[in-house]
């Protein structure tokens, strides 16, 4: 037999028993369904979560202070880290390469303008932080670039802060209490939207040193630096490095790039999309026990025909592979049908829910619709090799 006759005749077996066959194709189908689904989520997160962390860029390097390698010394070192200071700051900014740093200190007190009261985040921040962060200035003009150890009382809002304190009054002059301190308003941000849940539009920006007095903190939180985009990440880091170390006396602190983090969350966000992919693939498993159990029940029910066939001639090994042909028939056809169904559900999803993270990742697909057709082969083996073994004059005679 040609491989044309082969599938003609196996299609032929399956469609005289077109319910069983479809209920043992289902199992596939679903399997593939699940697949398809559950890599769509895991993909549409992972792609979510890069590109939230890649919005301000990926020429980007953060200094925090404490080593977060650990060594074995005395728990006492503890405390004789050194912060990082406003000084720091300024020493890596005269750095080459370096376009521009934004110290950062953190916090959250009570906004009041009027009657109006709100309790926001608050950023203790430098006048790059436009260029740093790439959020631009919507209304005004963002923070002067004062000596941030004695800067003046002015503060920017963000997008939704405005909103919520001033309704579509215009905020420029206008004076705030912040934490108990009077601010003047200078300028309203663009609207960023949400990262990770945060909602950057929900800010305040003040000088850093205003935030320093207002939080009680010695040090900074972290230092960004925005750095020349044709400069490698090892490099600027030895540059780094090596500033602070000499400004410090040891390596008291940390160095995260933009680079590390994207690279740490690919991989954890793929490893996570293999894993919701493989609780689909056991739907695939189950999908192979059912084509072995109806393959198995098909033997026994067509000894007659298998006894005809090798009467008539037919060798032992084309009855293999008709057997063969008829599993990996039944698991492509579900494989098939899963696909297109998972892809239709996959677009009805987006068209319903479209702020749910979807995105189709065709090699899970395709390697699910690989692995269909492999569980039809490795289920039909066991029959197919029972089918093949049969001798033609037992068979006719058990019939």
């Amino acid at each position: 037999m040609i491989l044309h006759d082969l599938l003609r005749y196996a299609y032929q077996a399956l469609a005289a028993q077109r319910l069983r066959s479809l209920l043992t194709a289902l199992g596939v189908v679903v399997g593939i369904i699940a697949v398809i689904l559950l890599t769509a989520i895991g993909e549409g997160i992972h792609r979510y979560v890069v590109s939230e962390f890649s919005q301000f860029g990926t020429n980007l390097l953060g200094i925090h202070p404490g080593k977060n390698a650990t060594f074995g010394m005395s728990g006492a070192s503890i405390n004789a880290v050194r912060p990082l200071t406003l000084a720091d700051s300024d020493a890596v900014a005269r750095l080459e390469h370096v376009k521009a740093v934004v110290p950062n200190v953190q916090g959250n007190v009570q906004v009041e303008f009027a009657t109006h009261e709100r309790r926001c985040n608050v950023f203790g921040v430098g006048p790059d932080l436009p260029e740093v962060w790439s959020i631009p200035v919507g209304t005004g003009r963002f923070l002067p670039d004062d000596d941030q150890r004695a800067a003046r009382p002015f503060a920017v809002l963000g997008a939704k802060l405005h909103k919520e304190l001033f309704a579509n009054a215009n905020p420029l002059g206008q004076r705030i209490r912040i934490g108990g301190d009077r601010y003047r308003v200078v300028g309203v941000m663009q609207s960023k939207g949400q990262m990770l849940g945060f909602d950057l539009d929900d800010t305040i920006f003040i000088p850093v040193g205003k935030a320093l007095e207002m939080f009680n903190r010695e040090g900074l939180m972290e230092i960004t630096v925005l750095y020349d985009a044709e400069i490698s990440v090892q490099q600027i880091t030895r540059s780094v490095t090596q500033r602070l170390i000499e400004r410090h006396g040891r390596e008291d602190f940390s160095l995260i790039t933009q680079e590390q983090m994207l690279t740490t969350l690919d991989s954890i966000l793929g490893v996570l999309t293999l894993a919701v992919g493989a609780l689909g693939g056991i739907s695939l498993a189950v999908g192979a026990v059912g084509i072995l159990t109806i393959m198995t029940i098909a033997v026994s029910e067509r000894v007659a025909e298998i006894g005809l066939l090798r009467a008539l001639g037919a060798e032992r090994r084309q009855v293999l592979r008709l057997f063969l042909c008829e599993a990996v028939a039944l698991s492509g056809s579900g494989g098939m049908a899963g696909v297109a169904i998972g892809v239709l559900l996959v677009q009805l999803l987006r068209a319903l829910v479209p702020k749910l993270p979807l995105d189709l990742n065709w090699r899970y697909i395709a390697a699910s619709w690989g692995v269909s057709l492999i569980i039809g082969l490795l289920a039909g083996v066991l029959p197919a090799i029972r089918a093949a073994r049969l001798d033609p004059q037992e068979a006719l005679r058990g019939e």
